[in-house]
């Protein structure tokens, strides 16, 4: 599940940098953004988003290294570790409770781009500062790239079959990233559709360590796909998914909001909800920030011990907000 997240990350940010009809050609010179995603990656623990980093974040959310991850653990941890990658620049939402909050969202991804006037301010009071505002705009001034991860159950031991079309629609939309999940055992990154069968791309393979050339390079043979995708039936899949949506512009996430109103909302046994305001019953939303002190949580643990109490299951984890 590590490596999936991975995926959905990495595709998320080469829609990001290089847009969402690039495709990887094989011993093609490749860009410059392109070799600098690839090292986010790398299997080192100065890369960002390496499997090192993913796995230390998630013993602040009670996985121990190790131990297996669900869906929405890898989203919580990745939101984490997005806060200290400034190049990227990227906002990670994951929905709670299955609903998403347009107001949220824009809170977190409209950011005033810095002038003379409002250099020394935080960007949370110049948003205030600008919500306020009776003249302001009704579009953000500047909009930060949005990795929209929606954690679902969609059934109790088994896919909910009610829950089918509405999953399926999802890959459709020109936003989406696909879905981490998988079943028993056996984490996969899906891709697509064909029918009643999941396309998917399966991480449970054994390769070469690789890290940076002298040029700076990255040799990126075993980043790609070396057999083609597999298939499995839309009904074996574990009912505990997440679906990830890139929203590079503002206009592309009010899409992805009409798109859910038409094809998600309409069912009768809704998969998520979506809605305008944040509800009256839950804590205040606070945009995450990078913490002023470089920490993941995880050099506070003295002991394994200490985290036998975090033994939950997948389906009913319980996430600090």
């Amino acid at each position: 599940m590590l490596r999936c997240g991975q995926m959905m990350l990495a595709q998320a940010l080469i829609c990001r940098h290089l847009g969402r009809d690039w495709s990887w050609e094989k011993q093609k010179e490749q860009p410059r953004e392109y070799q600098r995603i690839l090292q986010c990656f790398l299997d080192r623990k100065d890369c960002c988003y390496s499997i090192h980093q993913m796995a230390q974040m998630g013993v602040g959310e009670g996985k121990s290294i190790g131990e297996w991850f669900g869906p929405n653990t890898v989203a919580q941890v990745l939101k984490k570790l997005a806060l200290f990658d400034e190049w990227n620049s990227l906002a990670i939402y994951v929905s709670m409770d299955n609903t998403v909050v347009i107001e949220d969202i824009k809170k977190m991804c409209c950011v005033l781009p810095l002038s003379a006037d409002t250099i020394g301010e935080s960007p949370l009071n110049t948003l205030n500062a600008s919500n306020q505002s009776k003249s302001a705009p009704a579009s953000c001034p500047a909009w930060k790239p949005l990795l929209l991860i929606v954690p679902l159950r969609l059934g109790i031991n088994q896919i909910n079959p009610v829950y089918v079309d509405a999953f399926k629609e999802c890959f459709k939309m020109p936003q989406s990233l696909g879905a981490l999940g998988g079943k028993p055992n056996n984490a996969y990154y899906f891709i697509g559709f064909l029918g009643d069968e999941l396309i998917f791309l399966d991480p449970h393979t054994t390769q070469t360590f690789v890290d940076t050339e002298e040029n700076g390079t990255v040799d990126d043979q075993t980043f790609h796909c070396l057999q083609s995708p597999q298939r499995m039936n839309i009904l074996n899949l574990d009912p505990s998914v997440a679906l990830g949506f890139f929203c590079k512009e503002e206009k592309d996430f009010d899409s992805w909001c009409s798109l859910v109103q038409k094809e998600i909302l309409k069912e009768n046994l809704r998969m998520f909800e979506l809605v305008q305001k944040h509800p009256s019953h839950w804590p205040p939303f606070v945009p995450p920030a990078k913490p002023e002190v470089t920490t993941t949580g995880a050099e506070f643990i003295d002991s394994t011990e200490q985290l036998e109490d975090f033994d939950l299951e997948e389906d009913f984890e319980i996430l600090s907000v």
